[in-house]
């Protein structure tokens, strides 16, 4: 059980923070910047999102913040399933399932190096 949340606290570090890190670069990725807009998304929430994003990435690697930094970063996906979903964007809402089940099953088996 070590393993795989081991894998899944990597996977989701490693896709916290270039998610964040594409945040910031939003407007050299047009496709990105036009599904921001159908959600409503400005730039300065982007640029919130950008940051909270790399902090969860970082936090998620130890075990005294693990569990908030999953916390936050399921409620992030449910906050992008609920635009999706106002917005009538069905498929994006359907795509961030698997994301939203990620950092509920990381809390569920504890982070590994927790004694």
């Amino acid at each position: 059980m070590k393993i795989i949340s081991s894998i899944l606290i990597i996977i989701t570090a490693v896709l916290s923070i270039k998610h964040g890190w594409d945040g910031f670069h939003i407007d050299a990725n047009p496709e990105q910047a036009k599904m921001a807009a159908e959600l409503g998304i400005g730039r300065s929430v982007i640029l919130v999102m950008s940051v909270v994003g790399i902090a969860i990435g970082t936090a998620v690697l130890f075990p005294q913040t693990y569990y908030i930094a999953c916390v936050v970063n399921a409620i992030t996906i449910v906050l992008i399933m609920a635009l999706s979903l106002k917005a009538g964007n069905y498929k994006t809402a359907l795509i961030e399932i698997p994301f939203l089940l990620m950092p509920l099953l990381i809390i569920y088996l504890g982070h590994p190096l927790k004694r």
